[in-house]
């Protein structure tokens, strides 16, 4: 695998750990569904004037595939932040990056259900092996410690996003909607927007102001466009079980950043945590050979011939 194929999840990842900082800063100063439809909103008017006339060529496609597109806009735009910004007012940044975590193995869980597509040894032990990081690093060591923590209504809403999230990257990869991504992002935003718009008007309407508007800014364009489109050259470029791995380094960069940037201090649980997080990814972009053989292949490697296509 080209490394340049690794740097789009790589980016994707970046961005989204300081929007996990977003989420829970979000809380108290603007509401969340006025955030979720806002940041979308800003993405839309940003990216109008470069891509509607594109859109606009590509119309009779968007109009036979719209039921796919506003599928894709309401699972990885409106479903997996609104639910988040949602998740952040009753649980706590730990609960809600171990559920983060749990997107690459419901990835590899639905695409096995809906893609067919048998897990990888490397994907699923990587996975496996990767979570484990997680716990520990958010445990600060001892992962048993999380046992303990309070179940609220956020981690409900939590495991939902995480696998509305998973169920985007195995849709989007096993739809070819034949536009080009700047195109299909474009599309799906436009969805996302109009799915958004009522839960605006009905909840309380944040009025915009000095202390949300950099919160917007930020969700609106590096962690809504920049990330959106990268994520779909990962998918497109290493598959979405693959790419999902990626997410389980939040936490490693969300402690980098809070390093660089509040101070904080890295820990012998945040060299543990991270090097298994670093060492499942690895893994599972080395240890490709699925768990099981397709029927042709295992027919083969028992001695049958082939059959006639």
């Amino acid at each position: 695998m080209p490394l340049l194929y690794l740097l789009p999840p790589l980016g994707t990842v970046l961005i989204w750990s300081g929007n996990m900082t977003i989420n829970q800063l979000s809380v108290g100063a603007i509401a969340p569904s006025s955030i979720a439809f806002l940041r979308w909103l800003l993405a839309l008017l940003v990216l109008t004037p470069f891509l509607l006339p594109a859109a606009w060529r590509a119309r009779a496609i968007i109009r036979r595939e719209w039921p796919k597109l506003a599928v894709l806009g309401a699972l990885g735009m409106g479903l997996w932040q609104g639910l988040a910004y949602m998740a952040a007012e009753t649980t706590s940044a730990t609960n809600m990056g171990i559920l983060a975590a749990m997107v690459p193995l419901l990835t590899v869980l639905l695409s096995a259900l809906i893609l067919r597509e048998p897990p990888s040894l490397g994907g699923v032990i990587g996975g496996v092996i990767a979570l484990f990081g997680v716990l520990v690093l958010l445990g600060q060591g001892d992962p048993r410690s999380l046992l303990a923590l309070e179940v609220a209504k956020g981690d409900a809403l939590m495991v939902v996003a995480a696998t509305c999230y998973a169920a985007y990257g195995v849709m989007l990869r096993r739809w070819s909607l034949g536009l080009s991504p700047w195109v299909l992002l474009y599309a799906q935003i436009c969805f996302a927007v109009l799915l958004l718009l009522p839960s605006y008007l009905l909840g309380p309407m944040t009025p915009v102001d000095s202390g949300n508007v950099w919160l917007i800014l930020y969700a609106g364009i590096p962690a809504s466009i920049i990330t959106t489109f990268l994520w779909m050259r990962a998918i497109g470029q290493i598959g979405a079980s693959k790419a999902s791995i990626f997410i389980n380094l939040m936490p490693l960069f969300s402690a980098l950043i809070a390093m660089a940037f509040l101070g904080e201090r890295l820990g012998p649980h945040h060299l543990l945590g991270g090097g298994l997080t670093l060492a499942g990814v690895l893994m599972a972009q080395t240890l490709t050979r699925p768990l099981r053989a397709p029927p042709e292949t295992a027919a083969v490697a028992r001695g049958e011939p082939r059959r006639p296509c």
